[in-house]
């Protein structure tokens, strides 16, 4: 495993409308001792963040995009990955329009064998990154794992979200093993309970929350887990404090 903790950008996605604030959004998180990120959340285009991400010493390991790019645009999203240098190209999020199907299932799996096929040919990956509803079950089987199964093992990697995994009632260490080799990148993102007003997790910086890294960051390098990136949807306070929190506090399990 990569011992260069990354940050999710999304983190910090009120600072990076401009290609101005992205720069000195970047001066920030080099300068906390990050060496690695996750761009989205943002309108900018690669080339320019790519200059910025140059200039600070930056790599990006992964983007997301919409689900509706990869099915409409993919062209572009191949162009936008390569430029920026990043082999792993992931979708945000897919809510199933509300509508947990098996129709809505295979329709989602066909989309996504497309994209597949054309990123074995460019040498990239199709990157998925899961929220708490995955663990629906649809035949008596959470809709993770039908995805898990249902796409091409070489090409299909899992952006596997800790905090949305035991959110959604599973276990965060099964689901590493069960992903073992097809974790590119995870993200770190811890949690403290819910918030009542929303029914979402009470997010907080890692280490903060109740989720057990030492067991965590153990199965990540039993099972080649490459990068892991710190993300925090919300933040109580200044989003930049929580992502140094986040590093900090990661420095002291072996992370750089």
């Amino acid at each position: 495993m990569d011992k260069r903790i990354g940050a999710q950008l999304f983190t910090i996605r009120d600072f990076m409308k401009t290609i101005e604030d992205f720069d000195a959004s970047c001066k920030k998180i080099s300068e906390m001792g990050y060496k690695v990120v996750q761009i989205s959340g943002t309108p900018l285009e690669a080339k320019p963040m790519k200059e910025v991400l140059d200039k600070y010493g930056l790599k990006c390991v992964v983007t997301h995009k919409p689900y509706e790019q990869f099915r409409d645009e993919l062209d572009y999203i191949i162009d936008y990955n390569k430029t920026l240098g990043c082999e792993v190209c992931g979708i945000g999020g897919y809510f199933w329009n509300g509508n947990t199907s098996k129709e809505t299932l295979e329709e989602f799996l066909a989309t996504i064998k497309v994209v597949c096929e054309r990123f074995k040919e460019e040498g990239l990956y199709f990157g998925y990154h899961n929220h708490a509803h995955e663990f629906e079950l649809i035949d008596g089987k959470p809709l993770l794992d039908h995805i898990i199964e249902n796409t091409d093992a070489e090409r299909t990697t899992f952006i596997l979200d800790t905090c949305w995994v035991d959110f959604g009632g599973a276990d965060v260490i099964e689901y590493i093993n069960k992903l073992k080799n097809r974790i590119k990148v995870i993200h770190f993102k811890d949690y403290n309970g819910i918030v009542e007003e929303t029914g979402r997790p009470d997010f907080s910086e890692i280490g903060n929350g109740c989720l057990d890294w030492d067991t965590i960051i153990k199965a990540c390098e039993d099972t080649n887990v490459e990068f892991a990136v710190v993300e925090q949807d919300v933040c109580h306070g200044n989003p930049f404090d929580s992502l140094k929190m986040s590093y900090d506090y990661l420095t002291t399990k072996g992370f750089i």
